[in-house]
């Protein structure tokens, strides 16, 4: 698949990302994958996809290195999916979607709610800072800037960002003496 993203994108950790994992159909198989579902057929009966899309799906998903392809019968050949790794650690990113969903509906329309396995109670997930445990939802307290292996356009990028920022917070709050 041609990438979708801008040259001067690529060197976004954002941008590259939506690339593997941005298309809808994507999400929804992953999705899957975290529910246990690891054969071409489980996928199409859950998700109602078409044989064409999902075939393509899933080839992106192994090409990306999300989910590996095995073999589970010989005759005739037939393979699972099943997440790596890399796969295994973009659950955080999708609980945090589906939670951020259910944040903004009402509780009895929720469709999906997530659970602590063995007490069965309803948890609240939330990004946090693993050193210091803040929530990390409040775009005052924390901010992107450019890392080490910025170009000349993201590091001018966040450098403005940043003097935008420091402006701010020099300005009195209205209606202060």
């Amino acid at each position: 698949m041609p990438s979708r993203i801008r040259l001067e994108d690529r060197a976004c950790p954002l941008s590259t990302t939506a690339q593997h994992v941005g298309e809808w159909w994507t999400l929804l198989i992953l999705h899957d994958a975290f529910d246990g579902y690891t054969r071409f057929d489980q996928f199409q009966q859950s998700l109602g996809i078409s044989t064409s899309m999902l075939t393509a799906r899933l080839k992106t998903l192994v090409a990306d290195g999300l989910l590996e392809r095995r073999p589970y019968q010989t005759n005739p050949v037939r393979h699972e999916y099943v997440l790596t790794e890399r796969g295994h650690s973009l659950r955080p990113v999708i609980v945090a979607l589906a939670a951020w969903g259910n944040q903004h509906l009402d509780p009895s329309d929720r469709s999906m709610i997530l659970v602590d396995a063995e007490t069965g109670q309803e948890v609240e997930p939330v990004v946090v800072d693993a050193r210091t445990g803040k929530r990390l939802d409040d775009s005052d307290a924390y901010a992107f800037t450019a890392g080490p292996a910025a170009g000349e356009a993201m590091r001018a990028r966040y450098d403005e960002l940043d003097r935008q920022r420091r402006s701010r917070s020099a300005e009195p709050e209205p209606g202060a003496k």
